[in-house]
């Protein structure tokens, strides 16, 4: 897209006079055409997720409650499914559920045992639990733990997670989270105490999040997933820009072939022409396409650094909540356009000043605003009736989604190029020095000078170095209080030792019959 934009944003200023639409369509057909291309026409190289593509713990445990939501890495699901069913005496048999019981036991002789959640005193004859605060049939069913490879023996019994309570409490609570316990049972607690219970339940949840997140985040597992669905978005980004230059191509070249055959005089393109058009425009489109190969490896690499930031920024997200297809899309092409915009901008490597620098930045960001939005209308459509019809309700979505990009595209290239507001603003900023300027500047002396070294290469350096002493001899001769007659002996002489003959030596006797001879001309040799 950013070499297009450049293209006509380095030399376009539309004329006040030119037809509005015939200027909007003429100078940026090539930019839309490109845009439209890349973001609808081979959207199919890529297959956006819902979720992104690299399973996160937030994701794995909608997967049931979203029908959208599936894993990523089929390992991850059958680690899932292989996780075993629940055993209760694994879990109440563990070392560190042993140790804290005792623990709890040696408090109760004592009389020094207080009610983690109630806050009551606990004395020998009352009967006492040791309660899961996240209960140990939830923390072994977590799919956000089984993703993180963690043993949920040794989460459950936590010492946070481990709280003494009274056995009515405990046996009532079973498997259930303290909100749904409390939404059933609060009324046999104080405010006081609900609010101790649920202070008790967040603290253990958050060491407990904490471990799960710190070991799956900084995991082998976890980086190798998001470096390859980075680098599969890469090349498929880069495929995409790509082959949507080259594709731009064969369309203009097939466009020429058509205006070329429709224009002969006298005559009318029929089925033959037409079919021949084609031929020859797509042949012409591959060539045309193979020379600027430059500008397709260029493509490919600022669509793979797109899709590798992309990927990366989709995965971030989808950490704290779930990115739907549509949302994946915009995250995607938003850095696309960031990123071309962010070479111009840092590395400008088309010389631009300032001014022409952020205008043509702008424009690519303004292109890429128009795919987001083009990609909005196109699912707001979806969820309308007519988007819900088999077949023609996903052509009505492209076709509007198409259109709006299209239309939104052209006025804000327009505008950026036509406003008198905007120009003013460039013409400013352009006058600002930059270092670009400086280094443009040397650039050209630079090159000055290779001119000027290679035409003194050229030169007789003895010969010159002797013409000069004969001239500085002839200058040091000359002094102010000379007369004419001797003035004009030094000249004679000076032109004698340098072998300039005057014209009318030749052909007359003096100067003075020379000048009264109308028909004479002095040349000099």
């Amino acid at each position: 897209m950013s070499d297009y934009l450049v293209s006509v944003s380095k030399n376009y200023y539309p004329s006040k006079e030119e037809n509005v639409v015939k200027s909007i369509f003429s100078q940026y057909e090539t930019v839309i055409i490109y845009s439209l291309i890349t973001s609808f026409g081979l959207d199919f190289l890529i297959k956006d997720q819902h979720g992104g593509d690299v399973d996160t713990i937030h994701n794995v445990r909608q997967i049931g409650k979203d029908p959208e939501m599936t894993y990523k890495n089929k390992q991850n699901q059958e680690d899932y499914e292989n996780r075993g069913k629940y055993d209760s005496r694994s879990y109440h048999s563990n070392s560190n559920y042993i140790q804290k019981r005792n623990e709890i036991r040696q408090k109760k002789k004592d009389n020094t045992l207080t009610d983690a959640y109630t806050g009551e005193k606990l004395d020998s004859s009352s009967k006492v639990d040791l309660d899961h605060v996240m209960s140990a049939k939830e923390i072994h069913d977590d799919a956000g733990r089984v993703l993180a490879d963690l043993s949920g023996e040794e989460l459950a019994n936590n010492p946070t997670n481990l709280q003494p309570t009274n056995a009515h409490t405990n046996r009532t609570k079973k498997a259930d989270t303290m909100n749904e316990y409390l939404d059933q049972y609060g009324n046999e607690y104080t405010e006081k105490q609900k609010n101790n219970m649920r202070q008790k339940d967040a603290q253990a949840r958050k060491e407990y999040e904490s471990k799960i997140a710190r070991t799956y985040y900084t995991s082998p597992k976890f980086a190798k997933d998001v470096a390859t669905s980075a680098s599969k978005l890469g090349v498929k980004m880069g495929l995409r820009q790509a082959i949507g230059l080259v594709f731009t191509e064969i369309w203009f070249s097939v466009k020429e072939e058509f205006i070329r055959y429709d224009v002969r005089p006298g005559l009318q393109m029929d089925m033959g022409d037409f079919f021949k058009a084609i031929g020859e425009g797509v042949k012409k489109g591959f060539v045309s396409a193979k020379s600027k190969y430059k500008e397709i490896l260029s493509q490919f690499a600022t669509g793979a650094l797109s899709g590798v930031f992309s990927s990366i920024a989709t995965t971030i997200c989808n950490i704290f909540f779930t990115t739907a297809k549509n949302v994946v899309k915009i995250i995607r092409q938003a850095f696309a356009s960031v990123v071309e915009a962010g070479k111009i901008l840092l590395f400008n490597p088309d010389g631009y000043p300032l001014g022409e620098r952020l205008r043509a930045a702008t424009k690519i960001l303004a292109t890429g605003a128009s795919v987001v939005l083009g990609t909005l209308v196109s699912e707001a459509i979806g969820k309308t009736p007519i988007g819900a019809i088999p077949v023609i309700g996903d052509i009505v979505k492209t076709f509007c989604g198409t259109l709006c990009t299209g239309i939104v595209s052209c006025t804000l290239l327009y505008f950026l190029d036509r406003s008198p507001i905007i120009n003013k603003i460039v013409d400013k900023l352009n006058q600002i020095p930059t270092i670009d300027k400086n280094v443009a500047y040397f650039k050209e002396q630079a090159l000055m000078f290779e001119k000027y070294a290679a035409e003194l290469m050229k030169i007789d350096l003895a010969a010159f170095k002797r013409e000069t002493s004969t001239y500085n001899l002839i200058a040091a001769s000359i002094t102010e209080d000379m007369s004419e007659d001797v003035l004009n002996s030094v000249f004679k002489n000076a032109m004698a030792s340098l072998g300039i003959t005057m014209s009318w030596e030749k052909t007359h006797d003096s100067f003075d019959s020379f000048m009264k001879d109308k028909n004479a001309r002095m040349v000099f040799e």
